[in-house]
């Protein structure tokens, strides 16, 4: 009787997964408002799954605001859902004001959400994280800012705390959120750079091990202590 149960929930479990799949690439900005989502068939053939899950994940998807189905058509992303009212639009990081607001915000959020990570995440987690940390090291090595990767890493911690709350808002900021994306602009990475982005490094290596060490308070002030890092290194740059 238990096993005819579990397969009669298996095909709505695996509906919720691949809401959560597809839901994730529009928060994170793979998927924006306007593009089509792959075909019914396209969608089964990637993940896996019958028609049925696809059609009860897009209906799902549908009913959070995140899509909309034009019939005959197909079905186009329209916005954030949920997360849609909370935006910051990327002319509101024109200026150093404007990012060091960014930067308090995040030290107000992130800060606990590195604490709620450390007692939450999982072994999964925690993979998750040490991947974008290698990838922010492979791409200082190879003479780029690796902004991509270390917003990765920040949005890796704040789906550790298993609020999504934490996870939604930082999809809906975006990697706009790390500053040098904002203010510095392409530039070759000189010896001088390189080693710079390897302290920064450093500081998201002490996040992660709090983290792993389960210890709510050293991730905090890791945290923290990166974040205000962070505002203080835009301060001094726009002065000097």
């Amino acid at each position: 009787m238990e096993a005819m149960q579990s397969t009669r929930r298996r095909p709505r479990t695996l509906a919720l997964e691949l809401v959560e799949s597809l839901g994730d690439r529009i928060r994170d900005g793979r998927s924006t408002p306007g593009d089509k989502l792959p075909s019914e068939a396209a969608i089964m053939a990637e993940f896996g799954v019958s028609r049925t899950v696809v059609r009860e994940a897009i209906s799902k998807l549908q009913a959070s605001g995140l899509v909309e189905t034009r019939h005959g058509v197909g079905t186009f992303v329209v916005g954030l859902g949920d997360a849609a009212p909370f935006r910051i639009a990327p002319e509101q990081f024109a200026t150093l004001r404007d990012v060091i607001a960014v930067l308090e915000l995040r030290i107000g959020v992130e800060t606990e959400a590195a604490s709620l990570a450390a007692v939450r995440r999982t072994p999964a987690n925690l993979a998750d994280m040490r991947v974008a940390l290698g990838a922010i090291a492979a791409a200082i090595e190879a003479g780029r800012d690796a902004v991509g990767p270390d917003f990765q890493f920040h949005l890796e911690v704040a789906r550790a705390t298993q609020n999504t709350h934490f996870a939604e808002l930082m999809a809906s900021l975006g990697a706009m959120i790390i500053p040098r994306g904002r203010l510095d602009g392409p530039a070759p990475v000189t010896a001088e750079r390189r080693e710079y982005l390897r302290r920064v490094n450093g500081e998201h290596e002490s996040i992660y091990d709090a983290i792993v060490n389960q210890d709510p308070e050293a991730a905090r002030a890791a945290m923290r202590t990166h974040l205000a890092n962070s505002r203080e290194r835009r301060r001094r740059a726009n002065a000097a």
